[in-house]
Order: structure tokens, then C-alpha cells, then sequence
């Protein structure tokens, strides 16, 4: 079963749209390299950004966008049937379950150097696989 639906689809999209417009206006325009995802702990800082931020918005769309290209690589090299599946998720599933369940997994880790300074795509599919297992 994949994370994604119809529905996120369309509201990724529209996040993305947001992004560009929002990355088009001076006032609103993000650091350079304020979203870089060269470690987990870059990731988790993204995706645990505070709703009080001014860059909340534009780091909700980075982390849905990261998390949703992961799952989405992850469900397609699972589905061949030749690699086994790291995360499980159940029916109803949502991204923002997702985010939830990394975030509370990068909370639980934070003073783990090693773990915090692995890619983000392996602490992102650790955290989903603890969230979700496999049977």
C-alpha cells in the first residue's frame, strides 16, 4: 500500500506551487542553503520547524516533498517483488503520519551524532520503519 493517495497529490502540488510563489517574493525568500538535506539532523530541522517560524510554510513543502519522493522511490523498488519492504503502511496512511513519526523518531535520537549525520533518506526509512513495520 502506498503512503500516497489521489488527495496528496493534489495538495503536494498545490504546496509546491505555494513554494515557487513564495520563493518569487523578496520579502518571503528562504536563506540559501536554510533547507539543505545533507544529514538526518538537517532533515529533522526542517520538518520540526516551529508554526511560529516565519519559513514554516516553505519547510512544511520541503519536508512533504522530501518524505513524499522516499516513500515514493521506496514503494517502486519494493513493488518488483526482489527487495523487501523496509515500512508497512497501513490503510489511510497520510504524509503528514509520516512527518509525525520521523519527527518524533528525531526527537528520540537527537543526541545520536551518528545517527543524526547519516543521510536523510536513511533516517527518514529508519524512522518509518519503526513507525510502520513489516510483518
Amino acid at each position: 500500500m502506498s503512503i500516497l493517495s489521489r488527495k496528496s497529490q493534489s495538495t503536494l502540488a498545490v504546496l509546491a506551487a505555494l513554494l515557487v510563489g513564495a520563493m518569487a517574493q523578496p520579502v518571503a525568500a528562504v536563506e540559501e542553503g536554510a533547507f539543505a538535506f545533507e544529514t538526518t539532523k538537517d532533515l529533522y530541522r526542517v520538518c520540526s520547524i516551529d508554526a511560529g517560524d516565519p519559513d514554516f510554510t516553505a519547510a512544511q513543502v520541503a519536508c512533504t516533498a522530501f518524505i513524499e519522493a522516499t516513500v515514493q522511490y521506496h514503494d517502486a523498488v519494493s513493488d518488483r517483488k526482489q527487495l523487501k519492504r523496509l515500512a508497512c503502511f497501513p490503510q489511510g496512511a497520510t504524509i503528514a503520519d509520516g512527518q509525525k513519526a520521523f519527527v518524533a523518531w528525531g526527537k528520540q535520537n537527537a543526541g545520536d551524532a551518528k545517527r543524526m549525520g547519516e543521510l536523510p533518506v536513511v533516517g527518514l526509512i529508519r524512522a518509518l520503519a519503526k513507525a510502520y513495520p513489516c510483518k
